[in-house]
């Protein structure tokens, strides 16, 4: 660094430019020492954007490490490459991974989300897989709030718009609505891939003299400091920050998507990585600290869109649909010919070095000069371990008492005030948006199912997803909440008739440096771990995104702790697929599991009762298990008709699911004495509604009984008219005309 010019050496630092960059005072002087001097203002930029949460992991790698990472199944471990690698059978593969694009959202939904589906989808395709289905979990605030109805608009055409033009069906997700997402909205995109095994492309900067290419589109200015941006709290002040958001291009992306996993067949590719998250800097100091090699990169030579871009702008500029590769020398006419063909930028920028150092110029001046290892997670990047406290509101939950709530003697009058809560409402008005069945391998749209059902092409197997979080349950138990969510996504595939594979998750929460927020993280690891070691469904990535808080009543509150849990399973045999949807009149309903006297967190309880404040409902995780090797027993053995879990809205609203698709209706009795409330709209969990042919009635009992299930034959599928507990609910055509509706009347 001695030979640098004096312009360049005047730029350097102080402590208060590494604050107004997102770096503490601790971390500055451990730079100092890195570096072994100042940095200069370039250099400050690159820690503070790969020192950021949002890249380094820092608050919260040490109880990620204790997750379940390894699998039979498992091709690669959490963290290896950019996405998870699952073991499908004949030869493929699939690549899966969540993440969250929360701030850019919350800030301008439309470019946030669209740019949050790009940059999933690339994870999946630099790895050499190709796209083959995408879902979302979208969280709200309160839906009659104009504002809120902006953020769902622009946030649910960015995401139709992007995978439409892309070519990449969205078929599934979740949308919740809650107050305490008024503000900062949670937005978590999901990518799922297929590709051989053997012909996936590490990110890896192997061979000192192998030539550093960029490919895809320019450089601009759209995104500096992203991921800084994503590592702090939204304030009132967060709208100026809007240059930080990126702005996505969806064909360039199908252009980049096609000519990428064509250019991985010319065999010229040594290794490849997304610009996602602090652009250059990251793929240049991951590819490079992955290999313990190092990078000369002339920041000159990078395609631009805007004129007289500094140093640290090329660096650390998100703009979208670009990759970094690594070519074998001697074969870059191969990569340029086909990236000539799509009428793609291919730059040589570079070249791979074997110092161990990132070295960037710019008008032969060297303006970077700092080790790749100590800028990444599991090199120098900084490692915390926060302090956490019991949130003071958790012991108050469990004063909850039920016989303070009065029972309700008209379940129809109820029921009908539920189909109307946004959350249990048809989202009908979001997923006609999306185009589900461009490529023609999504098998649910008219046959729903717990699960969302991708065929794979070529054989008679399919991928079963889903997303799943309840965070009002986490918010009330961390722990047991987050042992919910891992086991709804496992039940909804089983229900699908899948065995869970492997998860991938999204962990958004609010600002760690909060002792209750970071008591609620640690306790939701704890929880998902035992759950996915219960499933054997290892953890094989995703991402943590903090400092998600909404202002409340004049006070900053952190957002419900909402671990989303993206799960996949593999349906060897589509013909056995189970859907929800009762079949035929006169078929017989049985209840898997067991009704508890509980209310606790329910929709009803929440917004009908208008009572916040409650434990987690009655969860037992071995039970969970059990109950789910049921109904994959069952469904192997062809013995029921339909299998749908009971969730949000309770007993009665599964019930009505299962009959809007064919208009059917159900005549219900449970010999349960408990409340009726309880009954028929508690969300104790472990509960699956199934239908059979009576003559199967026997072997159904059979197959519970061999696996400790509590089993009740609870009524009958009848023509369209609808009965719970001897009263009459009318007919399903009202319950559809509400269900379908609501959205609609706010957002139309």
């Amino acid at each position: 660094m001695a030979s640098m010019n004096q312009s360049i050496s005047n730029q350097l630092t102080n402590v208060d430019t590494a604050k107004k960059l997102g770096l503490t005072e601790d971390e500055f002087e451990k730079i100092k020492q890195i570096l072994g001097r100042t940095p200069n203002f370039t250099e400050l930029s690159v820690f503070s954007v790969m020192w950021s949460e949002h890249c380094s992991y820092k608050n919260s790698i040490k109880y990620l490490k204790t997750l379940p990472r390894k699998g039979s199944a498992l091709l690669v471990e959490a963290g290896e490459e950019n996405a998870g690698l699952v073991d499908i059978g004949d030869g493929m593969a699939c690549a899966f991974k969540i993440e969250s694009h929360n701030h850019p959202s919350a800030i301008e939904p439309y470019q946030g989300a669209a740019t949050g589906v790009g940059g999933i989808h690339r994870d999946i395709f630099t790895m050499g897989a190709r796209p083959i289905a995408a879902l979302n979990s979208l969280r709200f605030g309160d839906l009659s709030l104009p504002h809120t109805q902006h953020l769902v608009k622009g946030v649910v055409k960015g995401i139709g718009d992007y995978g439409n033009c892309l070519g990449v069906p969205t078929i599934g997700g979740e949308t919740y609505f809650n107050e305490c997402y008024n503000q900062n909205i949670l937005v978590n995109a999901m990518s799922i891939g297929v590709v051989k095994v053997g012909d996936t492309v590490s990110a890896i900067a192997d061979g000192p003299g192998n030539p550093v290419f960029i490919v895809g589109s320019a450089t601009g200015k759209d995104g500096i400091h992203g991921a800084t941006f994503a590592s702090a709290d939204l304030t009132e002040d967060s709208a100026d920050d809007l240059p930080a958001v990126q702005v996505g291009d969806p064909f360039q992306e199908k252009l980049l998507l096609e000519a990428t996993l064509e250019a991985i067949k010319t065999g010229a590719i040594v290794g490849m990585q997304d610009m996602g998250a602090a652009g250059i800097s990251c793929s240049t100091s991951e590819m490079s600290a992955k290999s313990g090699t190092g990078m000369r990169i002339d920041l000159d030579k990078v395609p631009k869109r805007q004129k007289d871009m500094l140093p640290f702008e090329i660096l650390l500029s998100e703009s979208q649909e670009r990759m970094l590769i690594v070519c074998h020398k001697g074969k870059e006419s191969l990569l340029q010919e086909v990236f000539d063909k799509w009428d793609l930028e291919c730059e040589l920028i570079g070249e791979v070095t074997d110092s161990g150092r990132l070295e960037f110029y710019t008008q032969g001046e060297k303006v970077v000069d700092v080790p790749s290892e100590d800028l990444v997670l599991g090199g120098g990047a900084p490692v915390y371990d926060r302090e956490f406290t019991e949130a003071t509101y958790f012991a108050a939950l469990s004063k909850f008492n039920i016989t303070e709530i009065n029972d309700i003697t008209d379940v129809k009058s109820t029921a009908l005030q539920m189909m109307s809560l946004p959350n249990l409402a048809s989202k009908k008005w979001i997923f006609e948006q999306y185009d589900s069945m461009v490529r023609t391998n999504s098998m649910h749209t008219n046959d729903p199912s717990d699960g969302f059902i991708t065929r794979l092409k070529g054989s008679n197997k399919a991928i079963v997803s889903s997303v799943d979080c309840n965070s009002a349950y986490v918010y009330a138990d961390p722990y047991v909440g987050a042992m919910i969510a891992v086991s709804e996504a496992a039940r909804n595939i089983a229900c699908t008739g899948a065995r869970p594979l492997a998860v991938t998750n999204c962990l958004n929460f609010g600002n760690p440096y909060n002792p209750e927020v970071y008591w609620q993280f640690v306790n939701v690891i704890k929880g998902m771990g035992e759950a996915c070691e219960m499933f054997d469904t290892p953890v094989t990535g995703g991402n943590v995104s903090f400092y998600n808080q909404t202002q409340l009543a004049g006070k900053v509150e952190p957002v419900y702790p909402t671990p989303t849990i993206g799960m996949i399973g593999l349906l060897h045999d589509v013909d056995h697929r189970m859907g929800l949807s009762f079949e035929k009149e006169g078929d017989v309903i049985v209840l898997l599991g067991e009704n508890k006297n509980d209310i606790n967190q329910s929709e009803y309880l929440r917004n009908i009762v208008g009572q916040s404040e409650s434990p987690v409902p009655h969860f037992d995780l071995k039970a969970e298990k059990s109950l789910q090797e049921t109904i994959l027993t069952l469904i192997e053995k062809d013995t029921i008709l339909s299998a749908h879990d009971v969730s949000e809205g309770g007993l009665v609203f599964c019930l009505l699911e299962s009959a809007f698709k064919n208009k059917l209706g159900f005549t219900v009795r449970c010999a349960d004495e408990i409340r009726l409330d309880a009954l028929a709209f508690g969300e104790s969990q472990s509960r699956i509604v199934i239908s059979c042919k009576a003559e199967k009635l026997e072997e159904l009992s059979q197959v519970a009984s061999q696996h400790g299930v509590p089993l009740q034959k609870i009524g009958s599928v009848t023509d369209g008219s609808l009965s719970f507990q001897d009263q009459d609910l009318g007919s399903i055509a009202d319950f559809i005309n509400i269900f379908d509706k609501t959205l609609d009347t706010h957002l139309n």
